[in-house]
């Protein structure tokens, strides 16, 4: 996995360079600020300005954006290459949040979090076990944990890009069941699972959990 890790974060800044070089950006992030509102809100989910928040995966344009008076922890193995290559992101834009260069499953919080977001991230990690192990460590009792994922809705087609791959950005290949499954095993709580997206090999889903005890 080590070696599909690296080759997929690889290709990961060079997609981000691709995708981002045509467009400018102020238009482009004020359209993600939008998108994330939209996501809190059909999610139900109110984040407080007294809420500690880990945006765990967070990319160049996370929900870290749109948390200004919150406290927020931004965690992820790319950062120094987005602010090298990307004039998308800038991490003196965001004074109230700290960012880590760090891979998910090598993150040690230092207190508890109210809100942990891993969004589009938990596929991409190295060692998709250690990173639920962090991520969950990281979440204060009766906080929340909000994942999203692409998940597979063809049990063949799992096994295909499993065996191939098919899809090299995304070293892990699971079906929602295997997702939810993964997060009970690290002690989580299943409050809510929901369809944001639906594609024809992939569903786009959200995860809602808090820390069992």
């Amino acid at each position: 996995m080590n070696l599909r890790w690296k080759i997929a974060q690889k290709l990961e800044i060079r997609w981000w360079r691709r995708y981002l070089q045509s467009k400018q950006p102020a238009a482009y992030l004020a359209a993600k600020r939008a998108y994330w509102q939209r996501t809190l809100a059909t999610l139900g989910l109110e984040i407080l300005p007294e809420h500690r928040v880990l945006d765990a995966g967070c990319g160049p344009a996370g929900v870290f954006m749109v948390l200004p008076h919150c406290t927020v922890d931004a965690v992820d193995p790319l950062l120094e290459q987005y602010a090298q290559y990307l004039a998308h992101f800038a991490i003196e834009d965001y004074p109230n949040v700290r960012f880590f260069n760090q891979a998910i499953e090598d993150f040690r919080a230092e207190a508890h979090y109210d809100v942990v977001f891993c969004l589009n991230a938990l596929n991409h990690v190295a060692n998709i076990e250690k990173s639920c192990q962090q991520i969950v460590a990281a979440l204060a009792p009766g906080g929340r944990l909000v994942v999203t994922v692409d998940v597979h809705k063809n049990t063949a087609l799992k096994a295909l890009f499993r065996a191939v791959p098919g899809d090299v950005l995304h070293p892990h290949q699971h079906a929602l069941r295997d997702y939810v499954q993964l997060l009970r095993q690290h002690d989580c709580q299943i409050l809510h699972t929901q369809g944001l997206k639906s594609g024809r090999i992939f569903d786009y889903y959200a995860i809602i959990a808090t820390k069992n005890g």
